[in-house]
């Protein structure tokens, strides 16, 4: 019965891709934080088409009523308890700047934030662009290296939000025979995102942006297609 149980547990290490070998490969924790969209997108034109027909074909046999209740109901909604109501501009300054460093910008998308500086399997040691990760160590549990790896960023979790336990993706990272010091690694994708706020104070890197969906592919090219079908919108 004992070897039954140590013999499964050495097939569970292999299955999860973890190595008893004196140099294991790294995994890697790091984290999608985005800003969801702060106002309605635009709607399509097509939907909009369609909506305007499906109104025009349900007057068609809309309930009619008499036309004293319908004065009497237009007639409670006047008075000096009226509002005039004055939309905020979806274009803000810093869409007009394209300030990247800003999250009162692209309202109507989400924003993800990346962060310049030195990470493990950047290639030749040297500062690269990159999402907020962190090496697995001793922590509990992957989500927990995870949430390791913003705070380091952050300095304080009080505005993000881990949606759920498990990762959304991961990808398995190979080393480079042209590019030195560039090992093999898994790297394994969290989603959090910025409650209540919209400035946070982005520290432990040389530079950092927040970019949308499309302008996110600008920065990683190599993983365009994996982050395209891992990423909703």
């Amino acid at each position: 019965m004992r070897r039954s149980i140590a013999s499964l547990g050495g097939s569970l290490v292999k299955s999860r891709g973890f190595s008893t070998s004196s140099s294991p490969e790294k995994i890697v924790a790091s984290v999608l934080f985005e800003r969801l969209p702060v106002v309605i997108p635009k709607i399509d034109p097509i939907v909009y088409a369609f909506q305007e027909f499906s109104f025009r074909w349900r007057q068609q046999y809309r309930r009619r009523y008499p036309d004293e209740l319908l004065d009497k109901s237009n007639a409670r909604g006047k008075g000096d308890y009226q509002i005039d109501y004055v939309p905020a501009p979806r274009i803000t300054e810093a869409d007009k700047q394209n300030d990247r460093k800003s999250l009162q910008r692209a309202l109507d998308r989400r924003l993800y934030l990346l962060i310049y500086g030195n990470t493990h399997g950047s290639p030749n040691g040297k500062p690269v662009w990159h999402f907020p990760e962190k090496v697995y160590e001793s922590e509990e549990t992957l989500r927990k290296c995870a949430e390791s790896a913003l705070l380091s960023v952050l300095g304080d979790l009080s505005h993000t939000y881990f949606v759920g336990n498990a990762p959304m993706g991961h990808i398995a990272m190979e080393s480079s025979a042209n590019v030195t010091d560039s090992p093999s690694f898994k790297q394994f994708f969290f989603k959090s995102q910025v409650i209540a706020t919209n400035k946070l104070k982005i520290g432990k890197c040389e530079d950092f942006v927040w970019v949308t969906k499309d302008e996110l592919m600008e920065y990683f090219p190599e993983k365009a297609e994996f982050l395209s079908k891992m990423i909703i919108s």
